[in-house]
């Protein structure tokens, strides 16, 4: 018995896996770009995907912005440092907890819903009649459904990141003995519009991620509701892995020392 089999399969499956998703995005980046676009579905999913997204992204941003105000404080407490809590919460909330934070709600729950949709279509084999119609099915199911996540997703962050703010300076004024007035004054001074572009830039390009992995896997999903069972679960956990991995890599971009 060939002991170095497994791994072989694994990385051929691994590679082929890679080849299939570059080949996907390709073609769905290639049809975004060429007309026609469905503007009505767009608008659709901009609904879908960006409006009702809003609560959950902006709860979790408002008590990441308290949280972070606090632990900060305490920190800087140590070394009497407490003043600069305003423009550290705003650093860290602009940088990178808005845009990470918001990305990782989203692909829980835009990419879940975009692979089990898109996954049961294709096991009821929906997306096969759509074919025999001579309609496109990355016309009509992906180039929606991306367009609409890196348009909304930018949107998200930028009210993700004001209700942070808000966070740490409710926090802050209500339970550290700040002024209101100072404590607002300082985190506006200090942000520059880098620090705000920069995240705006990492949550289109995480929109990108989270629509483009909800897509594949619900595109490739096969074996009936524990397939697109199966399909919802890759493509949380591959766009939360994603978002993570971009973020360092756009962090170093757009942050060089």
């Amino acid at each position: 018995m060939n002991i170095f089999a497994p791994v072989g399969r694994a990385l051929l499956a691994f590679f082929a896996m890679v080849g299939r998703l570059s080949v996907f995005t390709g073609s769905a980046i290639a049809h975004c770009v060429r007309p026609p676009i469905y503007w009505s579905l767009l608008l659709k999913q901009m609904f879908r995907i960006g409006w009702l997204s809003l609560p959950v992204v902006g709860m979790t941003a408002f008590f990441t912005g308290g949280v972070l105000a606090l632990q900060i404080y305490i920190g800087s407490s140590r070394y009497g440092a407490e003043a600069f809590v305003p423009q550290v919460v705003a650093l860290g909330i602009c940088r990178e907890l808005g845009p990470v934070i918001a990305g990782l709600m989203f692909a829980g729950r835009v990419a879940a819903a975009i692979a089990a949709e898109i996954g049961t279509m294709r096991v009821t084999e929906q997306i096969d009649a759509l074919t025999t119609l001579a309609t496109n099915p990355f016309k009509y199911l992906v180039v929606p459904r991306v367009l609409a996540a890196v348009l909304t997703m930018p949107l998200l962050v930028g009210i993700a990141d004001a209700i942070g703010i808000f966070g740490g300076y409710t926090v802050s004024t209500g339970s550290l003995g700040f002024n209101g007035y100072v404590y607002l004054n300082n985190s506006v001074n200090f942000l520059t519009n880098q620090d705000v572009f920069s995240g705006l830039i990492k949550a289109a390009a995480f929109g990108f991620i989270v629509s483009l992995m909800g897509c594949y896997h619900g595109f490739h999903s096969k074996g009936g509701a524990q397939g697109v069972g199966a399909a919802t679960t890759d493509a949380v956990t591959s766009s939360m892995i994603l978002i993570l991995a971009a973020n360092y890599l756009l962090t170093s971009l757009l942050f060089e020392t």
